[in-house]
């Protein structure tokens, strides 16, 4: 699995949500105080070395895009989450997960709806 750093992860959010963009797009995505050019710059080119994002040359300019899918991406961290710090057990990372966050009961029921429409399917 491709390990990303936490700026590269926030980089790959936004590609994400855009499809493709320019440099000045993703640093235009950040709060202020904007992170400057040679810093994304930096992040780009080790993501394009992990093979995590391409890019277009456009004369001087480099439309960047994501060469991984956000749900693969996502899906692999949480499993490794999961197989880490619960024994791979998909059932006590979700009871952790429901006592220890603030969910409201809407959310829990809305959870639950999500849980019993993947137990209807198997």
């Amino acid at each position: 699995m491709i390990k990303l750093s936490k700026a590269e992860e926030q980089v790959m959010l936004y590609l994400w949500k855009l499809k493709q963009a320019f440099m000045k797009d993703l640093i235009d995505c950040y709060d202020d105080p904007k992170p400057a050019m040679t810093t994304v710059a930096t992040l780009l080119k080790r993501m394009t070395d992990k093979g995590c994002v391409g890019y277009n040359a456009e004369g001087k300019a480099r439309t960047y895009f994501p060469m991984i899918k956000e749900e693969d991406y996502v899906s692999k961290r949480v499993g490794g989450i999961v197989e880490r710090f619960f024994g791979d057990s998909a059932s006590q990372f979700a009871s952790f997960f429901t006592r220890s966050s603030d969910m409201t009961k809407e959310e829990l029921e809305a959870l639950k709806r999500v849980i019993e429409k993947e137990i209807e399917k198997k």
